[in-house]
């Protein structure tokens, strides 16, 4: 679990498609260093974000480490693009009784979306974003979170007939997460508030409701009926 708050930016060393060292574990790899201030109290086997991914840590020495990379997380995220040089948002899992500054982000990114327009307005800045699966729209809300490579945002226009949302950046954020070193066109990691995929999944099973043939209605009322006699047994 994760908060969106980005705790420093590394940068990319080394994205191998087949990494045969033990680290590696013959498959795709990512390196990155400029990593101290997370690697303070790191082990094998932790997870760090890296872009609003969460990752596994297979390697690591005082400033840099590494992680492996499945085909599934290639093909949902921006992965695969990073280049030798490349800055990368980094975040390490919450530590309990630790503040929570930003949103519940799990680090399982739903898909990308790609940056139509950046606008500047005063010290902030405006971006749209046109989202890659129009799927997601339902779960992106005016006022409410987004993980965009692992910054938690809040999003402020929504267009679900054409997949569109915007959010505006203050000048203290954009110095301290990647957004400001993207253009037009440049693809974003994004990650829904997985609240509101389970009210849907809940509120969709009430509402499917004629399973062993009771009505929406009638589970309704059960569940009223049964409130009410706790009430009454008080």
């Amino acid at each position: 679990m994760f908060t969106g708050i980005v705790e420093c930016m590394g940068k990319v060393v080394e994205f191998a498609s087949l990494d045969t060292s033990a680290a590696g574990g013959n498959g795709a790899s990512l390196a990155i260093a400029g990593a101290k201030q997370i690697l303070v109290d790191c082990h094998l086997g932790d997870s760090i974000s890296i872009n609003g991914t969460c990752l596994t840590v297979t390697e690591f020495t005082d400033d840099t480490f590494k992680v492996g990379v499945a085909p599934e997380t290639l093909s949902r995220t921006n992965l695969g693009q990073l280049q030798k040089g490349d800055p990368v948002n980094l975040e390490r899992a919450l530590a309990a009784g630790h503040r929570f500054g930003g949103h519940f982000v799990q680090g399982h990114i739903d898909a990308t979306a790609e940056i139509t327009e950046i606008t500047p307005d005063a010290n902030s800045v405006w971006y749209k974003l046109r989202v890659t699966d129009p799927k997601l729209m339902p779960y992106i809300i005016p006022k409410g979170f987004i993980a965009m490579d692992g910054t938690s945002l809040t999003v402020c226009d929504v267009n679900d007939d054409e997949a569109w949302f915007t959010i505006m950046m203050i000048a203290y954020t954009q110095t301290h997460v990647i957004m400001p070193t993207k253009k037009v066109g440049d693809l974003v990691n994004i990650e829904v508030d997985m609240l509101g995929k389970y009210v849907e999944k809940v509120t969709t099973s009430i509402l499917r409701g004629a399973e062993e043939g009771s009505s929406t209605t009638s589970y309704i009322e059960k569940i009223v009926q049964r409130v009410l006699e706790k009430g009454s047994n008080k």
